[in-house]
Parts: C-alpha cells; sequence; structure tokens
C-alpha cells in the first residue's frame, strides 16, 4: 500500500491559493493595479468589468486577503451574475475560509454555467480531494486537461497524482506524474513524488535519474537531498553518498533530514 510521502505532503502545502489550484488570475498583476490606482477593464460591457473584478479577486485570495477578495468577487458577480469563473474563486476563496459547504455550491454553480472550464474543474477536484473525495475527484482533473485551450495541464496531472497517493492508488500516481512530466518535463512536484515512489518501489536508477534533474533545476531542499543520499546509498555508491552528506550538512544542520542521517535512520 502506498503511503503519502513527505514529498507528497510537501507538494500538497502548496495548497489551493498559490500552487496546486490556481485561480484564474494565477498572478498579482491586477492587485498590482490597484494599489497604484489603475483598474484594468474597469470601462467596457459587463462581461469584461466581471472579469477584470474576478481577476483582481484571485490576485487578492492569492496574497491572503480574503476580505478584499470577497468584495472584487461581489462586484463581478453584481456586474454579471453569470460569469462562471467568479464562482470558481469565490469556492477558492470559501474552501480557504474551511467554508466547505458553501464552497461546494459555488463550484458546482460555476460548473453548471461553464461545465468545460479547465480552471473550474481543476480547482473543484482539488476541492474534492481535499474534502474526502480523492477518488471522485479524478474526473474533474481529467475534465481540465481534456480542454486543448488548457494552458497548464501538468498541474491537473499532479493534483491527481497527489491525490491518487491520497487515495493508496500507486499505479494511477505513476501514470500521472508520468503524464505530467510529458508534458512539462521540468515540473517540480511531479519529478520530486515521482522519485519518492520510484524509491519506495526498489527503482533506483530510474529515482536517481528523477530527484537529479530536481536537484539540477532548483536549490535542493533538505528533503531532495536527502532522497538523493538514500539512492546512493542503495546504489552502493559511496562517493555520491558522501558528497550529498556534506551539502545536506552544510545547507540543513538542524533539519531533521541531517539528524536522520546522523543517527543513522535511512528508513
Amino acid at each position: 500500500m502506498l503511503r503519502l510521502s513527505l514529498y507528497a505532503a510537501v507538494a500538497i502545502a502548496c495548497g489551493a491559493v498559490a500552487g496546486c489550484a490556481l485561480s484564474p488570475s494565477d498572478s498579482t498583476t491586477q492587485a498590482n493595479s490597484v494599489e497604484t490606482g489603475t483598474q484594468s477593464g474597469e470601462v467596457g460591457d459587463p462581461r469584461n468589468r466581471a472579469r477584470a473584478h474576478t481577476e483582481l479577486a484571485s490576485a487578492y485570495l492569492e496574497r491572503g486577503n480574503m476580505g478584499v477578495a470577497l468584495e472584487e468577487l461581489r462586484i463581478a458577480l453584481s456586474a454579471d451574475a453569470n460569469y462562471a469563473p467568479a464562482y470558481g474563486v469565490l469556492g477558492l476563496v470559501h474552501m480557504e475560509l474551511r467554508e466547505n459547504a458553501v464552497a461546494q455550491q459555488h463550484f458546482e454553480r460555476g460548473l453548471r454555467l461553464a461545465p468545460n472550464d479547465p480552471d473550474l474543474n481543476n480547482n473543484y477536484g482539488w476541492f474534492l480531494c481535499q474534502t474526502g473525495r480523492e477518488t471522485q475527484s479524478i474526473a474533474y482533473f481529467l475534465a481540465a486537461v481534456k480542454n486543448p485551450l488548457y494552458n497548464t495541464p501538468a498541474r491537473s496531472y499532479v493534483n491527481a497524482g497527489l491525490c491518487s497517493m491520497k487515495a493508496n492508488n500507486e499505479r494511477d500516481a505513476v501514470d500521472f506524474f508520468e503524464r505530467a512530466l510529458r508534458s512539462s518535463p521540468d515540473n517540480l512536484q511531479a519529478l520530486m513524488n515521482l522519485a519518492a515512489i520510484q524509491y519506495q518501489r526498489g527503482q533506483m536508477e530510474a529515482a536517481r535519474g528523477l530527484i537529479g534533474r530536481f536537484n539540477r533545476l532548483v536549490e535542493p531542499t533538505a528533503e531532495s537531498l536527502w532522497l538523493a543520499l538514500r539512492i546512493e546509498r542503495k546504489l552502493g555508491d559511496r562517493a555520491a553518498e558522501n558528497a550529498i552528506a556534506v551539502q545536506l550538512r552544510r545547507r540543513f544542520p538542524g533539519s531533521p533530514e541531517y539528524e536522520n542521517m546522523q543517527s543513522g535512520r535511512f528508513e
């Protein structure tokens, strides 16, 4: 049985607001425009006003300013009560506020208005996953990636992989992480989580390649160095193991991973 590894837990901690289940704006540029006194899209038809205020709400949501996000969404829906993305962002806000029943109502209303919207499908899937309905969530991630206009299918594949891990479904988790990497070869969450699974499976060469790529793409973390060290230990490459141990000691001397290494707790 596959357990949710430390690496998956770290990935899941990216959360609904700023990582795994992004809202439509995907940036804070709209919020910055408010702070400088300009509101892009303020003049125009109701749909444009709804879009502009929904993007502002998304940016404030990412910043953790729920009150302003809710006000922007109120303005958006007063301009166009049928603007589906606004309901999706409302779902994310109420999810963050732990008001799950209200969040579900908003997600479902958004999907009734726009059943093929990839962001709505992805974010509702993430909501289901985080509220104990991991198996049910997969259909929504797959609906998101079916949309040919979806710019970030790797995000939904990663989410499907993480939720499969929560459901102890290792086979599907591997498949989804591999799909994520085919779509986006540098996806860090997919690299880390797939490396962890391959390590658990005893596929050390595959795990080495994945975690090595992760550590070359970004500044290594304590978790990624610890996984790389244990892989090299299993492969019997003492020189590589010692080199990684030096990095772990130099970079993260107070980490649990370093303490485990010092204590000889490698599993």
